[in-house]
C-alpha cells in the first residue's frame, strides 16, 4: 500500500507543477509575443533580443533563434527553428512521463498487494489450524483494498495523463503559431 500512497502523492505533485507551469507558460509566451512584435516592426532588434534573453528559455530561445537567423538561408533557418521548437515541446512535457509510468504500474502493485493478502490468508489458516470466513476475512479485505487502490490510482493517472496531453498539444500549437507569426513579421 505504501507504494500506492507514494504514487498518489507523485500524481498530485505532477498535477500542481503542470497546471502552474502551463498557465505561466501561456501567459508569458503571449506577453513576449505581444511585446516583441512592435519592437520588430520598429526595427529595434537589440531590445527584442534583450526581451528574449529575459524570458523563460523554453519561450525565449525559439524567438531568439528566429531573430538571429533571419539572414540565413531558408532551409538552414527552418531546420534550426524546428529543433528549438522541439526542445520547447520536450520541456513542456517535463514530468509527464511519471503519470504514464504510474498508470501502467499501479494496477500491478495493487495485484501484488492482493497476492500478499491471499498468502496472509493461507498463513492465518495454517496458524489457526482451521479454515473459515472469520479466519481469512481481515486478510482478504486487505487484499481487495490493495487491488481497488491500485486500480483507482491507475485510472486517475491515465485520466490526468490524457488531459495534460491534450492541453500540451493545444499549448504547443498556439506557441508554434505565435512563433510563425513572429517569423513572418521579421521577413
Amino acid at each position: 500500500m505504501y507504494p500506492l500512497l507514494i504514487f498518489s502523492l507523485l500524481i498530485w505533485a505532477v498535477v500542481i507543477e503542470k497546471v502552474y507551469f502551463l498557465i505561466k507558460f501561456k501567459k508569458d509566451s503571449e506577453l513576449v509575443f505581444s511585446k516583441a512584435i512592435p519592437l520588430i516592426k520598429d526595427k529595434k532588434f537589440n531590445e527584442a533580443k534583450g526581451l528574449f534573453h529575459h524570458a523563460h528559455p523554453l519561450i525565449g530561445t525559439p524567438f531568439l533563434t528566429a531573430l538571429e537567423d533571419r539572414e540565413l538561408a531558408t532551409e538552414v533557418k527552418s531546420g534550426r527553428l524546428k529543433r528549438r521548437v522541439i526542445e520547447t515541446e520536450v520541456g513542456l512535457r517535463r514530468y509527464l512521463w511519471l503519470l504514464g509510468t504510474i498508470s501502467s504500474s499501479a494496477p500491478f502493485i495493487g495485484l501484488f498487494g492482493t497476492v500478499v493478502g491471499i498468502i496472509k490468508s493461507f498463513d492465518s489458516i495454517a496458524q489457526a489450524g482451521k479454515s473459515g470466513f472469520a479466519v481469512v476475512a481481515a486478510d482478504l479485505s486487505e487484499a481487495l483494498v490493495a487491488t481497488a487502490a491500485g486500480i483507482g490510482v491507475a485510472v486517475l493517472a491515465v485520466l490526468l495523463f490524457n488531459y495534460f496531453q491534450t492541453w500540451l498539444k493545444q499549448t504547443s500549437l498556439e506557441f508554434r503559431h505565435r512563433l510563425e507569426d513572429f517569423v513572418d513579421t521579421i521577413q
